[in-house]
């Protein structure tokens, strides 16, 4: 009788839908990490962005490493800009999720592509951060942002939206 019944287990099974591919469902841990969202991707990128925005705006207040003077006439100004860019550092990290283990974005020490090229078309020298090139690095990432904005989630799209609102208000404010 248990050799019958031991038998009969399978068929079962089977039919009573308790298959053994049902019971492992969920990602394929041989199978590697799976790929990070698209927003997820995107908000690394801008709070990459945002990291080469503070990095300009320090070089500006405090000079460069090659002895450059500080940005003349301004460094109040670009201080007070400068603890808003990193205001939204945090507010984009704040949205940052990533799953365990994933390891955290870094920043190539020349910044985000925007704003090199920022600073090339202003026309100013590679180590010299002027007003100039402040104003072109701020309407870059504005620029940016508001593209970025259809892709994103609402919540997310909002903050996207404020932070490109407030690199307009620095444009105006840089004197452009």
């Amino acid at each position: 009788m248990l050799a019958a019944a031991a038998a009969a287990l399978p068929t079962l099974l089977v039919t009573a839908g308790c298959r053994s591919s049902a019971v492992f469902a969920g990602p394929d841990p041989l199978a590697g990490r799976p790929a990070l969202a698209p927003d997820v991707i995107t908000l690394q990128a801008v709070i990459a962005a945002e990291q080469a925005l503070i990095a300009l705006y320090q070089d500006a207040v405090h000079g460069d490493l090659r002895g450059t003077p500080p940005t003349t006439g301004r460094v109040g100004l670009l201080e007070g800009l400068l603890a808003q860019h990193r205001q939204h550092l945090g507010q984009l990290q704040a949205r940052l999720v990533l799953p365990p283990g994933a390891p955290s974005p870094q920043v190539p020490a020349s910044g985000s592509p925007s704003a090199s090229a920022a600073g090339t078309a202003s026309g100013s020298a590679p180590g010299r951060v002027t007003i100039a090139r402040l104003r072109a690095a701020e309407r870059a990432s504005a620029a940016d942002l508001v593209r970025r904005l259809v892709t994103m989630p609402p919540a997310l799209a909002q903050l996207l939206a404020s932070i490109a609102a407030s690199d307009a208000t620095h444009v105006a404010a840089l004197g452009g």
